[in-house]
């Protein structure tokens, strides 16, 4: 049993055979998964391909890349879809420094927003951080994001911003990273995370894990990310699997 709980299905890499995706992942053990809606063309698509699996859920929100492109109008819209039986959390939001396209400022602003509607709506956020993690915990710490808590999607920082995260009711979401031969910093976090607080995640089509790094990603590669995880903490990948798991449907209110 596994929960892959950040997927972009709904992007065009997917397309041409999204139902061979769902069946691999099937075969792989993935029993619930969330897909997240990030911008105009996204949102109303992980909605629909939610409503056609019992179980599959989805997420909305708005990316920072694109928070220069967000009005009055979209968050609305996005207040409007919180309602849906199928969404689960608002998000991914957050902060991202790589890319320059929005302003910090701009981004700042459609990040506290969103916090506010979450915290409206009563319902949990997925937070994007690119080499932003001082600004993004100082903003959820002043727009007390630990009222509806959250989850650190792909969390790719040093374990010294853990405990100031999981202080806020948030949990971390680690995905292929954990499993990349140089990359030191999540297999720390993968070692140090609670077992209550930790989630898995794919990030699809993004960020496949090894062996298929460079590849596009799909959600049957939650399995790797879980094994990895267990390897590092020695125990068994079935622990992993069951724990994330049950940690993910109570996080996210899922019942069946």
């Amino acid at each position: 049993m596994l929960f892959d709980t950040h997927v972009h299905l709904n992007v065009s890499q997917f397309d041409e055979d999204r139902e061979a995706v769902l069946e691999r992942a099937k075969e792989a053990g993935v029993e619930y998964m969330v897909i997240v809606g990030f911008d105009h063309d996204t949102i109303p698509k992980a909605l629909e391909i939610a409503e056609q699996y019992d179980y599959i859920y989805a997420a909305v929100g708005w990316h920072p890349v694109d928070a220069i492109d967000m009005t009055g109008k979209e968050l609305a819209w996005i207040e409007e879809l919180a309602a849906h039986p199928k969404v689960v959390a608002i998000g991914e939001m957050g902060l991202d420094y790589h890319w320059d396209k929005s302003p910090k400022d701009i981004q700042k602003d459609v990040f506290r927003k969103q916090i506010r509607l979450a915290r409206k709506v009563n319902l949990p956020v997925i937070i994007h951080n690119r080499e932003a993690t001082e600004d993004i915990v100082e903003i959820l710490q002043e727009e007390k994001a630990e009222e509806v808590g959250g989850i650190m999607h792909c969390y790719n920082d040093s374990v010294d911003y853990v405990d100031a995260c999981l202080s806020m009711n948030f949990h971390i979401s680690l995905g292929g990273p954990v499993t990349f031969k140089n990359a030191t910093l999540p297999k720390d976090v993968a070692k140090y995370v609670p077992l209550d607080r930790l989630l898995i995640e794919t990030d699809c089509p993004f960020l496949a894990p090894h062996p298929n790094r460079g590849k596009r990603n799909e959600p049957a590669y939650v399995k790797l990310v879980a094994e990895k995880i267990a390897e590092l903490r020695e125990t068994s990948v079935e622990e992993i699997s069951k724990i994330t798991t049950e940690n993910a449907k109570k996080f996210f209110g899922i019942k069946n």
